[in-house]
């Protein structure tokens, strides 16, 4: 199993990857839709859905960022193995470019280049008011409150995709452009419910699809490889070792 995933990446030199919140869940960082997901949680008086939409960021900041800051902002995360093997990839000119769900920074951290984000990033805020941009540490400063911007007062926000919000088009057609020219593509961790991020893959056309997820999946019948395993385990025997 691991020895074809193997042979695969060494036939090629234009992979993409396309990952979803059980990338991170080995470094601790919990997913959305599991038993012990983000969406299980009844500690908040509203469901996390409506709690990470832009409604509810605009009428009630205070207790979006009680949510936001203990629930989806793990500053002391660090990269698994899963980054590591992706970030290596890229560094041996396999890897084109890494399409992500995810917002946790995690793949840069590893030493990944071409990561696009499309829900955004917990590492790039900015001001409503002045538009002035701050880092997650600025942010992190104000964690016990709203956070508000030092030059004007504005209310800081996340560049995160909230519930109720587009996803940046630019990103999109990035991603669009590295997926249709990708000779081997590699989705791992990822349920492929969310949309229209899950609708991206309809644009590849490659010669071998290879789908990494503990849990079956819509695409599964259409891979040309589906190992239901840790990602992290199988890309680290696939190419860390």
């Amino acid at each position: 199993m691991y020895d074809e995933v193997k042979e695969i990446l060494t036939q090629s030199d234009h992979i993409v990857f396309f990952g979803g919140a059980g990338v991170s869940t080995e470094s601790n960082i919990p997913d959305f839709r599991s038993q012990s997901g983000i969406y299980s949680k009844k500690t908040y008086p509203y469901r996390a859905e409506t709690m990470i939409s832009s409604d509810f960021f605009h009428e009630h900041p205070e207790q979006f960022y009680d949510f936001y800051f203990h629930e989806m902002v793990y500053e002391q995360a660090q990269p698994n193995d899963a980054h590591m093997a992706l970030a290596k990839l890229e560094r041996m000119g396999k890897l084109k470019a890494v399409i992500t769900q995810n917002i946790d920074g995690l793949h840069q951290k590893a030493g990944s280049h071409k990561v696009l984000e499309l829900h955004g990033s917990i590492h790039r805020n900015h001001c409503q008011r002045c538009h002035a941009a701050y880092d997650l540490q600025a942010m992190l400063k104000q964690k016990d409150q709203v956070p508000r911007c030092p030059i004007c007062n504005g209310i800081l926000k996340p560049d995160v995709v909230l519930y109720g919000e587009s996803l940046d088009m630019h990103v999109m057609e990035e991603a669009i452009s590295y997926l249709s020219q990708a000779d081997v593509l590699i989705v791992g961790g990822t349920s492929l419910v969310v949309y229209p991020a899950a609708g991206l893959l309809q644009y590849f056309h490659g010669r071998k699809l290879i789908l990494i997820n503990k849990e079956e999946t819509a695409m599964d019948q259409r891979a040309d490889l589906v190992i239901h395993d840790a990602i992290g385990r199988v890309l680290k025997e696939a190419v860390l070792i």
